[in-house]
């Protein structure tokens, strides 16, 4: 029984007519104006590999010398001792040594080191940006008149 279902056969009536495929006929008028397909203006020919871009490619433009004078830029300043005859940077790595002496536990969220962490790190971050806009603005005469 098995054998007489697998075995290929016509359905009688169709066995020999064919279907032709049905063409589809560009229709025109005069009232109705042709489609024009629209393009991207955001996609460059051959730009990043096809694919639709907003930035230029190199948009950060990363520049060591920036990270450099950056770093240096705000470890000058953050090195002055300031706060009750201590520095930020100071205070900051002393504070990492205390949480460090009792490690396998986190510091507390009542710990001076998150309050250093943060102002010395959001000082970095700031001086880093600054530096950043500096930097690249002079070498491509941003700041001309």
């Amino acid at each position: 029984m098995a054998a007489t279902f697998a075995a290929p056969s016509t359905v009688i009536g169709l066995g020999g007519s064919s279907v032709s495929p049905i063409k589809a006929k560009a229709l025109s008028s005069s009232f109705i104006k042709p489609t024009i397909r629209a393009r991207n203006p955001l996609k460059v020919a051959g730009a990043s590999g096809g694919r639709v871009t907003c930035f230029e490619q190199n948009w950060l433009r990363r520049d060591l010398n920036v990270v450099g004078f950056g770093l240096i830029g705000w470890l000058a300043p953050s090195s002055i001792p300031a706060i009750n005859g201590k520095s930020l940077t100071g205070l900051f790595f002393d504070s990492i040594g205390t949480e460090l002496a009792h490690f396998p536990t986190p510091p507390a969220l009542t710990s001076q080191f998150w309050l250093w962490l943060i102002t010395w790190h959001l000082g970095l971050f700031i001086c880093l940006t600054f530096g950043q806009i500096g930097f690249k603005g002079r070498t491509e005469d941003y700041f001309k008149k």
